[in-house]
Protein backbone atom coordinates (compact mmCIF):
# COMPACT_ATOMS: atom_id res chain seq x y z
CA UNK A 1 0.00 0.00 0.00
CA UNK A 2 1.29 3.48 -0.88
CA UNK A 3 1.79 5.89 1.99
CA UNK A 4 -0.68 8.40 0.57
CA UNK A 5 -3.56 5.99 -0.04
CA UNK A 6 -6.67 6.15 2.11
CA UNK A 7 -8.31 3.08 3.59
CA UNK A 8 -12.07 2.86 3.82
CA UNK A 9 -12.10 2.84 7.60
CA UNK A 10 -11.13 5.85 9.76
CA UNK A 11 -9.77 3.62 12.51
CA UNK A 12 -6.54 1.64 12.82
CA UNK A 13 -4.86 3.57 10.01
CA UNK A 14 -1.12 3.22 9.38
CA UNK A 15 0.89 6.02 10.92
CA UNK A 16 2.01 7.24 7.47
CA UNK A 17 -1.64 7.62 6.47
CA UNK A 18 -2.41 9.61 9.60
CA UNK A 19 0.69 11.76 9.08
CA UNK A 20 -0.25 12.63 5.50
CA UNK A 21 -3.83 13.39 6.44
CA UNK A 22 -2.69 15.58 9.32
CA UNK A 23 -0.38 17.51 6.97
CA UNK A 24 -3.35 18.14 4.69
CA UNK A 25 -5.50 19.19 7.64
CA UNK A 26 -2.83 21.58 8.97
CA UNK A 27 -2.30 23.09 5.51
CA UNK A 28 -6.03 23.81 5.21
CA UNK A 29 -6.06 25.32 8.68
CA UNK A 30 -3.07 27.54 7.91
CA UNK A 31 -4.29 28.73 4.52
CA UNK A 32 -8.05 29.05 4.97
CA UNK A 33 -9.92 28.08 1.80
CA UNK A 34 -7.61 26.08 -0.49
CA UNK A 35 -8.07 23.74 -3.44
CA UNK A 36 -6.92 20.13 -3.74
CA UNK A 37 -4.47 21.15 -6.48
CA UNK A 38 -2.96 23.84 -4.28
CA UNK A 39 -2.63 21.36 -1.43
CA UNK A 40 -0.91 18.83 -3.69
CA UNK A 41 1.56 21.45 -4.93
CA UNK A 42 2.28 22.70 -1.41
CA UNK A 43 2.74 19.25 0.15
CA UNK A 44 4.43 17.52 -2.77
CA UNK A 45 1.91 14.69 -3.22
CA UNK A 46 -0.40 13.88 -6.09
CA UNK A 47 -3.77 15.67 -6.49
CA UNK A 48 -5.50 12.28 -6.64
CA UNK A 49 -4.02 11.28 -3.28
CA UNK A 50 -5.01 14.63 -1.76
CA UNK A 51 -8.59 14.19 -2.98
CA UNK A 52 -8.83 10.73 -1.44
CA UNK A 53 -7.71 12.09 1.93
CA UNK A 54 -10.09 15.05 1.58
CA UNK A 55 -13.00 12.69 0.90
CA UNK A 56 -12.35 10.87 4.16
CA UNK A 57 -11.87 14.07 6.15
CA UNK A 58 -15.10 15.42 4.65
CA UNK A 59 -16.99 12.20 5.44
CA UNK A 60 -15.89 12.54 9.08
CA UNK A 61 -17.14 16.13 9.18
CA UNK A 62 -13.64 17.55 9.76
CA UNK A 63 -13.43 19.59 6.57
CA UNK A 64 -16.04 20.95 4.21
CA UNK A 65 -15.98 21.88 0.55
CA UNK A 66 -17.18 25.19 -0.78
CA UNK A 67 -18.71 25.09 -4.24
CA UNK A 68 -18.04 28.18 -6.37
CA UNK A 69 -20.98 30.49 -6.97
CA UNK A 70 -22.86 30.38 -10.28
CA UNK A 71 -21.46 33.85 -11.04
CA UNK A 72 -17.89 32.64 -10.57
CA UNK A 73 -18.54 29.53 -12.66
CA UNK A 74 -19.99 31.64 -15.46
CA UNK A 75 -17.06 34.05 -15.46
CA UNK A 76 -14.19 31.58 -15.03
CA UNK A 77 -15.43 28.27 -16.41
CA UNK A 78 -15.46 25.64 -13.65
CA UNK A 79 -13.35 26.85 -10.70
CA UNK A 80 -12.13 24.14 -8.35
CA UNK A 81 -13.85 23.58 -5.02
CA UNK A 82 -12.07 24.98 -2.00
CA UNK A 83 -11.84 23.29 1.39
CA UNK A 84 -11.89 24.67 4.92
CA UNK A 85 -11.86 23.28 8.44
CA UNK A 86 -15.21 22.75 10.15
CA UNK A 87 -15.85 23.68 13.77
CA UNK A 88 -15.84 19.96 14.59
CA UNK A 89 -12.45 19.59 12.93
CA UNK A 90 -11.00 22.49 14.85
CA UNK A 91 -12.38 21.11 18.11
CA UNK A 92 -10.84 17.72 17.42
CA UNK A 93 -7.44 18.65 16.04
CA UNK A 94 -6.93 22.38 16.27
CA UNK A 95 -5.68 22.75 19.81
CA UNK A 96 -2.12 21.55 19.22
CA UNK A 97 -1.85 23.95 16.26
CA UNK A 98 -3.03 26.84 18.43
CA UNK A 99 -0.73 25.86 21.29
CA UNK A 100 2.23 25.82 18.92
CA UNK A 101 1.31 29.27 17.60
CA UNK A 102 0.96 30.66 21.12
CA UNK A 103 4.33 29.23 22.15
CA UNK A 104 6.02 30.61 19.05
CA UNK A 105 4.53 34.07 19.60
CA UNK A 106 5.53 34.07 23.27
CA UNK A 107 9.13 33.23 22.36
CA UNK A 108 9.19 35.90 19.67
CA UNK A 109 7.79 38.57 21.99
CA UNK A 110 10.43 37.68 24.57
CA UNK A 111 12.99 38.78 22.00
CA UNK A 112 11.35 41.74 20.23
CA UNK A 113 9.17 43.05 23.07
CA UNK A 114 5.40 43.49 23.49
CA UNK A 115 5.09 45.82 20.49
CA UNK A 116 5.82 42.84 18.27
CA UNK A 117 2.27 41.52 18.58
CA UNK A 118 0.93 44.52 16.64
CA UNK A 119 3.39 43.82 13.83
CA UNK A 120 2.48 40.13 13.79
CA UNK A 121 -1.23 40.98 13.64
CA UNK A 122 -0.65 43.47 10.84
CA UNK A 123 1.26 40.83 8.86
CA UNK A 124 -1.56 38.31 9.37
CA UNK A 125 -4.19 40.73 8.09
CA UNK A 126 -2.18 41.90 5.05
CA UNK A 127 -3.58 39.15 2.75
CA UNK A 128 -7.10 40.14 3.81
CA UNK A 129 -6.38 43.77 2.96
CA UNK A 130 -4.90 42.69 -0.39
CA UNK A 131 -7.93 40.53 -1.19
CA UNK A 132 -10.27 43.39 -0.34
CA UNK A 133 -8.35 45.79 -2.60
CA UNK A 134 -8.30 43.27 -5.45
CA UNK A 135 -12.06 42.78 -5.25
CA UNK A 136 -12.75 46.51 -5.42
CA UNK A 137 -10.26 46.94 -8.25
CA UNK A 138 -12.08 44.33 -10.35
CA UNK A 139 -15.57 45.42 -9.29
CA UNK A 140 -15.66 49.03 -8.05
CA UNK A 141 -19.44 48.86 -7.56
CA UNK A 142 -19.13 46.11 -4.93
CA UNK A 143 -20.23 47.42 -1.49
CA UNK A 144 -17.14 47.77 0.66
CA UNK A 145 -18.53 45.70 3.59
CA UNK A 146 -19.41 42.86 1.19
CA UNK A 147 -15.94 42.95 -0.36
CA UNK A 148 -14.34 42.89 3.08
CA UNK A 149 -16.49 39.95 4.21
CA UNK A 150 -15.39 38.02 1.13
CA UNK A 151 -11.74 38.78 1.90
CA UNK A 152 -12.15 37.52 5.47
CA UNK A 153 -14.04 34.43 4.26
CA UNK A 154 -11.21 33.59 1.87
CA UNK A 155 -8.87 33.42 4.89
CA UNK A 156 -11.06 31.04 6.88
CA UNK A 157 -13.21 33.48 8.89
CA UNK A 158 -16.60 32.32 7.48
CA UNK A 159 -17.65 35.96 7.23
CA UNK A 160 -20.76 37.59 5.84
CA UNK A 161 -22.69 40.83 6.17
CA UNK A 162 -26.25 41.49 7.30
CA UNK A 163 -28.32 44.64 7.11
CA UNK A 164 -29.61 45.96 10.40
CA UNK A 165 -31.57 49.04 11.39
CA UNK A 166 -29.15 51.92 11.28
CA UNK A 167 -26.27 50.09 9.65
CA UNK A 168 -24.54 46.94 8.50
CA UNK A 169 -23.02 44.16 10.59
CA UNK A 170 -19.90 42.28 9.58
CA UNK A 171 -20.17 38.80 11.12
CA UNK A 172 -17.28 36.36 11.38
CA UNK A 173 -18.55 32.92 12.35
CA UNK A 174 -15.09 31.46 12.81
CA UNK A 175 -11.77 32.85 14.06
CA UNK A 176 -8.54 31.11 13.01
CA UNK A 177 -6.73 33.09 15.72
CA UNK A 178 -9.15 32.33 18.55
CA UNK A 179 -6.70 30.76 21.00
CA UNK A 180 -3.96 33.29 20.23
CA UNK A 181 -6.36 36.23 20.53
CA UNK A 182 -7.50 35.05 23.95
CA UNK A 183 -3.99 35.68 25.25
CA UNK A 184 -3.21 38.64 23.01
CA UNK A 185 -6.38 40.76 22.63
CA UNK A 186 -4.29 43.38 20.81
CA UNK A 187 -4.92 41.24 17.73
CA UNK A 188 -8.63 42.05 17.90
CA UNK A 189 -7.79 45.74 18.32
CA UNK A 190 -5.62 45.71 15.20
CA UNK A 191 -8.36 43.90 13.29
CA UNK A 192 -11.02 46.40 14.35
CA UNK A 193 -8.80 49.31 13.33
CA UNK A 194 -8.20 47.68 9.96
CA UNK A 195 -11.93 47.22 9.38
CA UNK A 196 -12.54 50.91 10.13
CA UNK A 197 -9.67 51.93 7.87
CA UNK A 198 -10.79 49.84 4.91
CA UNK A 199 -14.44 50.81 5.20
CA UNK A 200 -13.67 54.51 5.74
CA UNK A 201 -16.06 54.44 8.67
CA UNK A 202 -16.28 54.46 12.41
CA UNK A 203 -17.07 50.90 13.54
CA UNK A 204 -18.06 49.33 16.83
CA UNK A 205 -17.06 45.83 17.92
CA UNK A 206 -20.10 44.24 19.53
CA UNK A 207 -18.82 40.71 20.15
CA UNK A 208 -15.71 38.57 19.68
CA UNK A 209 -15.19 34.83 19.66
CA UNK A 210 -11.95 35.25 21.60
CA UNK A 211 -13.94 36.77 24.47
CA UNK A 212 -16.40 33.88 24.55
CA UNK A 213 -19.08 35.10 22.15
CA UNK A 214 -20.52 32.85 19.47
CA UNK A 215 -19.42 35.07 16.57
CA UNK A 216 -17.35 38.20 16.02
CA UNK A 217 -19.74 41.05 15.22
CA UNK A 218 -18.71 44.50 14.04
CA UNK A 219 -21.33 47.21 13.55
CA UNK A 220 -20.85 49.63 10.66
CA UNK A 221 -23.25 52.57 11.05
CA UNK A 222 -25.04 53.95 8.02
CA UNK A 223 -23.42 57.27 7.10
CA UNK A 224 -25.66 60.33 7.43
CA UNK A 225 -27.49 61.42 4.32
CA UNK A 226 -25.54 63.78 2.13
CA UNK A 227 -26.23 67.39 3.01
CA UNK A 228 -27.71 66.55 6.39
CA UNK A 229 -26.86 69.38 8.72
CA UNK A 230 -26.48 69.60 12.46
CA UNK A 231 -29.60 70.56 14.34
CA UNK A 232 -29.47 73.75 16.27
CA UNK A 233 -30.30 71.93 19.49
CA UNK A 234 -27.25 69.67 19.00
CA UNK A 235 -24.74 72.54 18.76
Amino acid sequence: MKSDEVTTSPVDLPSAEESTRRRIFDAIMANGNITATQLARQLGITPAAVRRHLELLESQGLVMARTPSHRAMASRGRPAKTFRITDAGRERFGHSYSELAVQAIAQLLAVVGPDGIDKLAAAHFTPIQDGFSATLASNPAEPRPTALAAAFAARGYAANVSQMAGGTQLCQHHCPLEEVARLYPEICTVETSLIAQLLHSHVQRLATIAHGDGICTTNIPTPPASGAGVKEGDR
